[in-house]
């Protein structure tokens, strides 16, 4: 039973992580600029997004190895919690946790009410799904004075 069990997860776990299909370069990395885990800022706060290894296009464009950032706030990290499989698959949902920045924009400023909160950005296609192999940061938590 246990060795049935391995073959299972073996089979089905890189499809729980598959984004959408829009593929990406496997070397693209995104992350905070001005933010480590750990800092203590205060509001508002500024969030500069970086991007390597792909490029910055508005939502909408169609073009090879090229997204628009999205910044999670306070949730479980990208394909994780209550709806983890269908972000992944079908776009992430525009909501006071899930900031889209469309635009192409590479940066925001936020106001965050005292306390902890954390951070991640998710590069997203011309759709707002992530790329075949999606494009995260690793989450941070920043604390608000």
């Amino acid at each position: 039973m246990k060795a049935i069990l391995v073959t299972i997860f073996c089979l089905f776990a890189p499809l729980a992580w598959a984004g959408g299909e829009t593929p990406s370069n496997p070397d693209a990395e995104v992350y905070f600029v001005n933010l480590s885990d750990g800092d203590t800022v205060t509001s508002p706060v500024t969030v500069v997004f970086g991007l390597r290894g792909m490029g910055v296009a508005p939502a909408g464009t169609e073009k090879e190895n090229t997204g628009h950032h999205h910044l999670l706030i306070d949730r479980p990290p990208l394909g994780q919690g209550e709806d983890g499989a269908d972000e992944l698959a079908y776009g992430l949902p525009a909501d006071d946790n899930h900031l889209h920045f469309g635009g192409g924009q590479t940066e925001v400023t936020l106001e965050l009410a005292p306390g902890t909160h954390t951070l991640q950005l998710v590069l997203g296609d011309a759709g707002h799904v992530p790329h075949a192999t999606p494009i995260v940061s690793e989450v941070i938590t920043i604390t608000v004075e």
